[in-house]
This record gives structure tokens, C-alpha cells and sequence, in this order.
């Protein structure tokens, strides 16, 4: 298998950087539902280490459940637009305030989908908050009401984010040089 080294073209958001923000979002999203409790829905698998680090900076009551989704099938480099539901949410979200936390949003149309989802389940109220906007990729228009970085349309890796299911411990978002960068045999 292949050092991530080898096929790093840059580091684009240091270790320090992501803590740094994700910090200040806590304490936004925290203002914003002060004296409520919050339910936190995190996007499988990427937003992970997004979601760990992030409740742990709100400071309001609050509870989470997942959901997979898939757009990308096998290998895919970017979404094909067709949304999947693999795995639900195990608690009713009815009149509950709801924070989709995602890390990256690109083309739009899974978080579209999504929220379009979990909108029919009558939450109090939905937002997003989404580690990485990938605004140069938007084909539809999403609501994104708190966001850590905006990014150059460039695949990235690291801090959640796979390179065919690899690398997600990375501590930052690395950028990839598809040059260097052999895809394993699985």
C-alpha cells in the first residue's frame, strides 16, 4: 500500500486549523440553540472525527444518530446524483431541533436529498453544518448554516474524508496528486 506521502500534492487545512474552527463553530451552533437541546445527525463515514470533535465544543444538551447515504458507488471520484439511503436514523426526530452535520458538501445533491428526507419526519427545525463547502461544484442550491472551510474544487483526503476507503486518520485535508496515486487492490 501506498504512503499517503507519496501522493500528497498539499496539505490544505493544518491539524491546527481544523481544532481552531471546529472550536469556533461549537460555540456558534452553542449561542444558537442556547437554552434548547439539539439532536446532531452525522452523514456516515466521512463526518466522524467531524461530529467527535464538534458536540464536544457545544455546550447545549445533545443527543446524535447516523445515517449512510450513498451517491458515489465503488471507485467513484464524484457523485453521481442518484441518493441512497443505507442506513436510517434510529430515533424520531419529530419536533426536535436537528443539526445535519456533514463533512463536505460539493455538487448539492445529497444533502439536497437528504434534507428533502428528513424534512417529511416534522423536525422543530433543520440546519446544516458542514466541515467543507465545495462552492465551485454546486449544480443546486443548498441552505449551509454553518460552515468550517470553503475549498477549491480539488479531491481531498484526510480527517474523515477517504481515498478508496483509506486515509481517514489523517489528522488535516491533504490534496491529492492523482498522478502519483495508485488505487489499491482491495
Amino acid at each position: 500500500m501506498q504512503n499517503y506521502k507519496e501522493f500528497l500534492e498539499e496539505i490544505i487545512i493544518s491539524e491546527n486549523q481544523l481544532q481552531k474552527r471546529i472550536a469556533e463553530l461549537g460555540a456558534e451552533i452553542s449561542r444558537d440553540y442556547k437554552g434548547e437541546t439539539l439532536h446532531l445527525i452525522c452523514i456516515l463515514r466521512g463526518g466522524v472525527l467531524f461530529l467527535a470533535d464538534l458536540m464536544r465544543h457545544i455546550t447545549v444538551p445533545n443527543s446524535i444518530d447516523f445515517m449512510a447515504v450513498s451517491s458515489y458507488g465503488a471507485g467513484a471520484r464524484q457523485s453521481s446524483g442518484k441518493v441512497r439511503i443505507t442506513l436510517d436514523l434510529q430515533e424520531d426526530i419529530r419536533n426536535r431541533h436537528v443539526l445535519l452535520v456533514e463533512d463536505i458538501v460539493d455538487s448539492g445533491y445529497t444533502i439536497a436529498s437528504v434534507i428533502d428526507f428528513l424534512e417529511t419526519r416534522h423536525p422543530k427545525s433543520l440546519k446544516v453544518c458542514t466541515l467543507l463547502n465545495k462552492q465551485e461544484r454546486r449544480e443546486i442550491p443548498v441552505p449551509i448554516d454553518y460552515c468550517g472551510f470553503v475549498i477549491p474544487d480539488k479531491f481531498v483526503f484526510g480527517y474523515g474524508l477517504d481515498l478508496d476507503e483509506l486515509y481517514r486518520n489523517l489528522p488535516f485535508i491533504g490534496t491529492v496528486n492523482t498522478s502519483r496515486y495508485t488505487p489499491p487492490d482491495h
